[in-house]
């Protein structure tokens, strides 16, 4: 006796339970060529990427022996977004955004190499770190936005959020492979390969850029001042009540939730007593839950009330990151972190897709500036702050005040804010 499935009416048009979450509907941004194009370039650059950050860490703990140290490396690495975020924002309402990304990846990819060299030749000092990663910053603060916008001239808006998804699971399947790779790299070649792969990685993406056709958008074509386009784009985010919720939970996020990231090589060595490659494990492990959450987003985006879902994972967070706190064995930090890494994703995810399909096209670039600030700009302040606190009192003690702070804060978006918790 066969089992009827239950059809279900979305948009007017029937489709099956069986179908709704299907395959086709957890990859459907993949049948667009621009997009795919976009995805593997993105994947291969963000391996690199990925690979690059983990080794740096490493390096520059294995330099100082300074969790402060640590932080004032992720400072010195967002004080141009500070500088130049809202900036590239207009830019992005106001040139092709295609062009601005090749012009950043090329920045990117000199800087790689540059480090690359200096380590090879064991010139390479941490106060020359701090500047090469102020330089990266900069090509990172006019790429982020950009880069997020790109995304809605490459789908139909029906696939938008799946697309946003996705570029999560590239981003964290990167996570979850390359620092572990990186470890084993760093551990028998040394950090400067992981720099020079990083810096051949950026070919992938800016090849698959020049390669795709894009429809001629509608630019800003009005000259009005930089401050003033600004200025446009604070009213419109304050006047939107639930567009300037979603910036104020990604910013607690990138302060207080994000930066636990940064003690992940002192949590290596003094308190799990490895090495580079322990390291590259415990970010692999952030990774690998990433990954498995964003392709859950990818397949239930269109089913689910996603502002309520964003609510619960604010409320998660904190309690996680205590529990982490108390781990003392690897296999106890690699669980905790596989959750913590898809909660992570999940607000993220969520916040991005909201954002994106209730914000209005001439105002789109503006708007990611500001989301893209909240994490470009504030969780180097938390990386800051929480190396600070780790330097104090210890690694454990760091991560369980950030939680007792962040924890009153997601009890009151529960409570108090119904609009985010019921948006769509």
């Amino acid at each position: 006796m066969q089992t009827e499935i239950p059809e279900v009416e979305i948009g007017g048009v029937k489709s099956t339970e069986q179908s709704k979450y299907g395959f086709k509907q957890t990859f459907a941004a993949l049948k667009y060529r621009n997009y795919r194009l976009w995805f593997w370039g993105q994947m291969i650059s963000l391996f690199g990427s990925w690979m690059q950050t983990t080794a740096l860490a490493f390096f520059v703990f294995e330099l100082t022996h300074s969790p402060a140290y640590l932080g004032y490396v992720g400072f010195a690495a967002g004080i141009p977004a500070w500088l130049f975020t809202f900036y590239s924002g207009v830019i992005s309402d106001r040139y092709p955004r295609k062009k601005i990304i090749i012009i950043t990846q090329v920045w990117m990819m000199f800087f790689a190499f540059l480090l690359a060299v200096l380590t090879f030749t064991k010139i390479i000092q941490p106060e020359m770190i701090i500047v090469i990663s102020f330089l990266l910053g900069i090509g990172n603060a006019f790429d982020a936005t950009p880069r997020h916008a790109l995304v809605n001239e490459l789908v139909e808006k029906e696939d938008l959020t799946n697309a946003i998804a996705l570029n999560s699971t590239m981003f964290n399947t990167a996570t979850a492979v390359s620092p572990a790779i990186a470890g084993i790299i760093y551990a028998l070649l040394g950090p400067a390969w992981c720099f020079m792969i990083n810096g051949i990685s950026f070919l992938a993406v800016i090849v698959n850029l020049s390669r795709m056709s894009l429809e001629k958008r509608e630019l800003n074509t009005e000259r009005k001042s930089v401050l003033n386009e600004i200025k446009e784009g604070f009213l419109y985010l304050k006047q939107n009540k639930l567009l300037l919720s979603i910036v104020s939970v990604t910013s607690v996020l990138s302060l207080l939730g994000m930066s636990l990231v940064t003690l992940f090589p002192a949590w290596a060595v003094k308190i799990l007593h490895g090495d580079s490659t322990t390291n590259g494990f415990l970010q692999s492990a952030r990774g690998v839950g990433a990954v498995l959450f964003a392709l859950i987003i990818a397949s239930i985006n269109k089913y689910i009330v996603r502002g309520k879902y964003l609510s619960i994972s604010v409320v998660i967070l904190p309690l996680m990151l205590m529990v982490f706190s108390f781990a003392r064995t690897f296999a106890a930090s690699v669980f905790m972190l596989v959750l913590i890494g898809g909660v992570i994703i999940s607000m993220f995810n969520l916040s991005n897709g909201l954002i994106q399909t209730n914000v209005e096209e001439k105002f789109r670039g503006r708007i990611l500036s500001f989301y893209t600030f909240s994490f470009f700009a504030l969780f180097p302040i938390g990386s800051l702050w929480i190396g600070m606190l780790a330097e104090h009192f210890g690694t454990p003690t760091a991560i369980i005040i950030n939680s007792l702070i962040l924890l009153p804060f997601a009890i009151f978006v529960w409570l108090f804010n119904p609009k985010l918790r019921n948006a769509n």
